[in-house]
């Protein structure tokens, strides 16, 4: 489905204004800068988040798809692509094109065809891909005709058309007469005086010669022009008027000529332009969609788990929001801090509190902004394993909105935002906002604030929510579906963590802070007389709560570094054995291969020896005992024990997978590595992508085996010989198309290609034979840029020269 596509299912239109306040444009506009021409730019600026489940699922796995394409297959990409739909619409208009156009549009069509038969040949492992891309239409008339047409400076060749070719030859011979009677006039010896210099020139269209002004006349003929200072007088001598005529003449027929060959070319693109259109617009989408994996790779991102809202109890929607690790992807990722927002299955409302400038708001932030770059089809920067609920709409009111020209204060700006809000939030909602209650007078502020969050709770819409007012803490611990969160604070460094804590509320540190910067004790002691003794229990409660969670933390992060030393030491031990009984084997098969040449040497002298015998006529029964020795020998060694070294029962490969396991995806014909081990699947890093795979397509490999297909690749792209994949019948080295039309020819030579690529030939002669070389052309202009064709050039002469184009194949292992 087309990303654009979402609005024609309902006319629904997610909320542009918090789009723009959780600054979605500014990533759509990063997005675009990873396309690869305008028109892909264009469609990525004009992204919007669908708020159907089954699209953003479908724009997630393009994403997946485009990311493992481009780390497997480099080549793969949009050169050459450009906007060319103005062009094709003008043309159908009757616009005469331009070569360069006409050029642009025939290079765009040619990508089309390259990646439509590429993604095709993929389909299996691309399938979204390839789907979008048997949309691309190659019209290959146009894009023979334009070969045939034009060179590839622009020019239109002269074998255009039979009347063209006629004029030039023609323009060719009065030009070479034209010059001979100028040359012959300049370096006449009698002329000689009377010329400024004996060059030829031009002057309005017309060859002239400097004549001194003082001789004017003394070679008659037509005044064109005089220099600067008079000296210099250009004349057309009267002897060359009819030649420069006749020149001229047919200057002019070949540029009507030229102009109607175009204009039949640009009538040609017309009849044709909403197939070129379609097309351009196609690529756009698929340049849209690896836009999205570059940009992935970029923020070193993770393809999240894009859930719909369960069955829940009511009033609670079921919605889902479980980020693990996630960043602000406009932030510094060298210096942003990472948050969890784990919202349990009971709670669909969180209330977060904390110091100002402590990360509430950027907490905020990163949750809407994530939701919409996934329902975008976006991957997020967060840890794998994350889920996030299709929301039909998300809703922001976040930071000083206040109206100059409106005249409104801040509260009654946030206010008048809310109000919007509530109006048109349902329970498939995501609803944020920031300072809750804040701007006005503190008890009525808590007091709205508090009726708010009633209203939210009870219509079942998910909600998140930051807020200064302290009866908030005591509301969201009591209220079903609602739950406390806070961003940490140092008190040793008077600084905020930035980590956000879900299930405690934020504690005051007003009078903590103040005793750390040095407020006299006394102030500090009357200061506690007039809090509340609740507050001060609650308080010390609260930080007795966080001084235990930040041990735990402490602990647990020591235990993941043990465990992660061990495993290392596994790690270690598991390599150490799997080398010693590659070695063992090694040695094994060196022993065999000594015992086997031995053996054949003794085989060698028995036969020798035996030969003397006979020729001195001696008996050959101590020569057979000798044999049947030799035999007891032979059978000796083939019965030899092969020993075994003990290997620990995670080394074998009918083993269980463990994480960290080397594994080949056998679907795909990857190697990766787990990185997540469910029941019934696992998460494995191929490169740079991460995805998920059912574990009956896993295979393990031990690092040896690794190393060795490693060192067989590189032998491989070096031209050491390797084993080669099963090969299908060859379909001969020769391909003839003499007699075939270009149409006809061109799907011929790609069933042949294909055909050779998979016998594993490494070179092809195509015989087109010589004739008008337009067979021969169109034959080239289809190898090149062919992602089986490594190389190709013509035939030398013992071949057939020009009538003969030599193919290297790239290598089919």
């Amino acid at each position: 489905m087309n990303p654009t596509d979402q609005h024609d299912r309902s006319g629904h239109v997610m909320n542009e204004k918090s789009a723009r306040t959780l600054e979605l444009p500014k990533i759509l506009e990063r997005l675009a800068s990873y396309t690869s021409f305008s028109a892909g730019a264009e469609l990525a600026r004009s992204l919007r988040p669908t708020p159907y489940l089954d699209e953003a699922q479908e724009r997630q796995q393009a994403t997946t798809e485009a990311r493992l394409l481009l780390n497997t297959h480099d080549h793969i990409g949009m050169g050459g692509a450009r906007d060319v739909r103005p062009a094709a619409l003008s043309a159908a208009r009757g616009v005469t094109l331009e070569p360069a156009v006409l050029l642009d549009i025939r290079a765009t069509l040619r990508q089309a065809t390259t990646l439509r038969r590429t993604l095709g040949r993929l389909s299996n492992q691309f399938p979204h891909l390839a789907a979008i891309a048997e949309r691309l239409e190659e019209c290959t008339g146009v894009q023979h005709e334009i070969a045939r047409v034009l060179d590839e400076t622009g020019q239109v060749q002269d074998s255009a058309s039979t009347r063209l070719a006629t004029i030039r030859r023609d323009l060719r011979i009065a030009f070479d007469r034209l010059q001979s009677k100028l040359q012959n006039i300049v370096h006449n010896a009698e002329n000689a005086k009377f010329l400024q210099e004996t060059l030829i020139t031009q002057r309005h269209g017309r060859y002239v010669i400097p004549l001194k002004s003082e001789f004017k006349g003394r070679i008659p003929g037509i005044v064109h022009d005089q220099s600067s200072s008079g000296a210099t007088l250009f004349i057309e001598p009267l002897a060359t008027v009819e030649l420069n005529n006749a020149w001229r003449e047919l200057q002019l027929e070949e540029e009507n000529e030229v102009r109607r060959i175009l204009r039949e070319l640009s009538e040609l693109v017309g009849h044709e332009s909403k197939y070129i259109v379609r097309t351009v617009e196609t690529l756009a989408e698929l340049d849209l969609i690896f836009a999205r994996a570059k940009y992935a790779d970029a923020l070193d991102a993770n393809p999240v788990e894009l859930v719909g809202f369960r069955q829940a109890p009511y009033p609670h929607p079921g919605s889902t929001i479980h980020l693990l690790a996630a960043r602000h992807p406009l932030l510094d990722p060298k210096t942003v801090v990472p948050i969890d927002v784990d919202i349990d299955e009971d709670t669909y409302v969180l209330v977060i509190t904390g110091p100002n400038t402590g990360g509430k708001t950027v907490a905020l932030k990163t949750v809407g902004l994530l939701t919409l770059m996934a329902q975008c089809g976006m991957h997020l920067p967060v840890a794998p394993g994350s889920r996030l609920t299709v929301f039909e709409d998300v809703f922001a009111d976040i930071g000083d909105e206040q109206s100059i020209e409106q005249s409104l204060s801040t509260f009654s700006s946030h206010m008048k935002q809310i109000i919007e809000i509530l109006q048109a939030a349902n329970e498939r909602s995501l609803v944020i906002l920031d300072e809750l209650g804040a701007g006005t007078d503190p008890a009525e502020g808590s007091a709205l604030a508090r009726a708010l969050l009633d209203d939210l709770v009870a219509r079942g819409i998910t909600t998140l929510v930051t807020t200064h007012h302290p009866e908030l803490k005591i509301y969201s611990h009591e209220k079903k579906g609602v739950r406390n969160a806070s961003v940490e604070f140092d008190l040793e460094t008077l600084a905020p963590t930035y980590r956000l804590i879900v299930g405690l509320p934020g504690r005051s540190n007003a009078l903590a802070i103040a005793e750390r910067l040095g407020l006299p004790a006394s102030i500090i002691e009357k200061a506690r007389g007039l809090v509340t003794e609740e507050d001060l229990i609650a308080d010390d409660l609260l930080d007795e709560i966080h001084k235990t969670r930040e041990e735990t933390r402490r602990a647990l992060a020591q235990a993941a570094q043990a465990q992660a030393q061990a495993e290392g030491l596994r790690n270690t031990l598991r390599e150490r054995l799997e080398a010693i009984e590659d070695e063992r084997r090694e040695l094994l098969a060196q022993a065999r291969q000594e015992a086997a040449a031995e053996l054949e040497a003794l085989r060698a002298e028995i036969r020798r020896v035996r030969k003397q015998l006979a020729a001195a006529g001696q008996p050959l029964d101590a020569i057979r005992r000798v044999a049947d020795e030799i035999k007891s020998i032979e059978g000796d060694l083939d019965e030899l024990p092969v020993p075994a070294v003990e290997m620990p029962d995670d080394v074998d490969d009918e083993r269980a997978l463990r994480l960290g396991d080397l594994v080949w995806v056998q679907s795909l014909g990857v190697e990766g590595q787990i990185m997540e081990l469910g029941e019934a699947d696992a998460e494995v890093q191929v490169g740079r992508l991460r995805l998920r795979a059912k574990l009956d397509d896993l295979a393990y490999r031990s690092k040896s085996e690794s190393k060795r297909d490693k060192k067989r690749t590189a032998r491989s792209m070096s031209g050491e010989a390797v084993s080669a994949p099963p090969r299908t019948a060859s379909p001969g080295l020769e391909l003839d198309l003499r007699g075939q039309t270009v149409e006809e020819s061109i799907p011929t030579l790609e069933d042949y290609l294909d055909a050779a690529y998979m016998a594993g030939l490494p070179f092809v002669r195509i015989i087109h034979g010589k004739g008008t070389g337009a067979l021969r052309q169109a034959i080239r202009e289809r190898l090149n840029g062919h992602p089986l064709v490594k190389a190709y050039a013509r035939g030398d002469e013992k071949e057939g020269g020009d009538g003969v184009t030599v193919v290297s194949l790239v290598p089919s292992s």
